[in-house]
């Protein structure tokens, strides 16, 4: 396939550009910084700005899929991080539907919930999948919810289009990086990580799987399947989040993370892999 990938000079960008290129496909990389040193002759780059329609359209064109990753993260309550994610989201959705792109996987995040970045965490059970509330109080996670809510209304106008938001958690090299960070701050995100070479297979699969197990517009939480910190996870919860109940069929016991994958696992065939 030819695949599109905004944001393709960031962290998870790179990553998705390596193994795609490993998995034989031809990508045009797209971002509004310079042109990274890939020296390759299936690999293309595209500088433009995606908060212009038209030229977010143009950087398209010809594309079979696009993963579309580039995204202001900050915290705080900064306006500009909602209204540009949005913005950029949109310009390349409807792009897509304009250009008859039916393979689309955009990056959400896992704080469309009360998580990192949020005033005050609010949890309904664990562990966490995509039917808990989400009820974001700071401009990342409100803009992520949008981008999810604009895929929604997409695929009503456009039901050939098959979109994912993937909701990936903290991205890091490996797990022995995540278990160095401490246990006090590593709570405030629920003790997950997800391997950036997993969540680049996540998006692959994503835009490239014709199995048929889904379509329309689909979330996706992706993090690992065990926490980052080296406790019984029934004791982390007894200790940061009394009260909170276990969902039930689910069980929390051994190192367990405190995200639920399954449908991920279920429907895109993704499996973590440390």
């Amino acid at each position: 396939m030819k695949l599109a990938v905004t944001g393709s000079n960031g962290l998870i960008g790179k990553c998705v550009v390596t193994l795609a290129l490993e998995r034989g496909h031809q990508v045009v990389g797209i971002d509004w910084t310079p042109k990274p040193n890939i020296e390759n002759d299936r690999y293309t780059f595209v500088q433009t700005d995606l908060h212009d329609y038209e030229a977010a359209k143009k950087s398209l064109e010809g594309c079979d899929g696009v993963i579309h990753l580039a995204a202001i993260v900050v915290g705080g309550y900064e306006a500009n991080c909602h209204n540009s994610n949005v913005t950029m989201s949109w310009n390349v959705l409807r792009a897509c539907s304009e250009l008859r792109i039916n393979r689309v996987a955009q990056a959400s995040s896992v704080n469309v919930i009360t998580l990192y970045f949020a005033a005050k965490r609010v949890f309904e059970y664990f562990p966490i999948d995509e039917e808990h509330p989400c009820r974001p109080d700071e401009p990342y996670g409100l803009s992520k919810l949008f981008c999810e809510l604009q895929a929604d209304s997409l695929v009503r106008r456009f039901p050939s289009m098959r979109i994912a938001s993937l909701r990936p958690h903290w991205v890091v090299p490996n797990k022995e990086f995540a278990l160095q960070r401490d246990e006090l701050r590593s709570k405030d995100d629920l003790f997950a990580y997800v391997k950036q070479e997993s969540i680049a297979d996540a998006f692959l699969l994503a835009v490239t799987d014709e199995s048929g197990r889904w379509s329309g517009h689909e979330a996706f939480i992706i993090a690992a399947p065990t926490s980052a910190v080296r406790k019984d996870s029934k004791e982390l919860m007894e200790t940061y989040w009394p009260g909170i109940r276990v969902k039930e069929g689910k069980n929390m016991s051994g190192n367990a993370s405190f995200f639920d994958c399954s449908k991920a696992g279920k429907l895109l065939g993704w499996v973590h892999q440390d």
